[in-house]
């Protein structure tokens, strides 16, 4: 997959008449993914994903290797989704910082202590109740770890790609990376504890 996105973005480069709705193809579920989880609102999502196209298509001259391509593209995403946020009647009107996800030091049933997301079983992907889960743990994530979420475990970028596209340190990478992922596996955890005395725990 990854050499077919590079041979996608030289014959983009080179001017390539199909290229560009070869493009679209790949790229338009995977925008929309991410642009609507970040945005939250579908109108919003819509407009900003094929914002992101168009900008893709002008600025193609901007993207001097080819290998870029992905982490390119999600940057251009990045910024319309921060700008439309600021305009858009759906923004936020605070954002959660770290210190209050910090795990307590009182013992309390808060703390953040879980095992870590590659323990969850195999079948959270065949599993269309547990993916609706998901979908919604992801989500509720504030935004400074929803996008490290989507662009690591979703998209698959690299650290050092996701850390280019969000304009952070490697290791903020990996400490959002991590508390992003303890809050869905406490989400997913109360989704199944909540689900029946049957259900079993993650």
């Amino acid at each position: 997959m990854e050499n077919q996105e590079i041979e996608l973005a030289r014959a983009l480069l080179a001017g390539d008449a199909g290229a560009f709705e070869r493009f679209v193809d790949v790229y338009n579920n995977k925008l929309f993914r991410y642009t609507f989880a970040m945005c939250g609102q579908r109108e919003d999502a819509e407009e900003v994903a094929q914002e992101t196209l168009m900008k893709v298509f002008e600025n193609l001259a901007q993207l001097r290797e080819p290998e870029r391509l992905k982490p390119w593209v999600f940057r251009i995403a990045k910024n319309a989704c921060l700008t439309k946020r600021r305009k858009s009647l759906f923004a936020p009107r605070e954002e959660v910082s770290l210190d209050e996800l910090r795990p307590r030091s009182d013992g309390s049933s808060d703390r953040l202590e879980l095992a870590d997301w590659s323990a969850l079983p195999e079948k959270l992907a065949s599993d269309s109740e547990l993916r609706r889960a998901l979908r919604e743990a992801v989500q509720e994530l504030p935004d400074l770890y929803r996008a490290v979420f989507l662009l690591r475990d979703v998209e698959n970028l690299s650290t050092e790609d996701a850390a280019q596209v969000l304009d952070i340190r490697t290791d903020a990478v990996k400490t959002r990376l991590h508390r992003a992922r303890l809050m869905v596996r406490k989400q997913l955890d109360e989704h199944l504890r909540g689900a029946g005395k049957g259900a079993t725990r993650l």
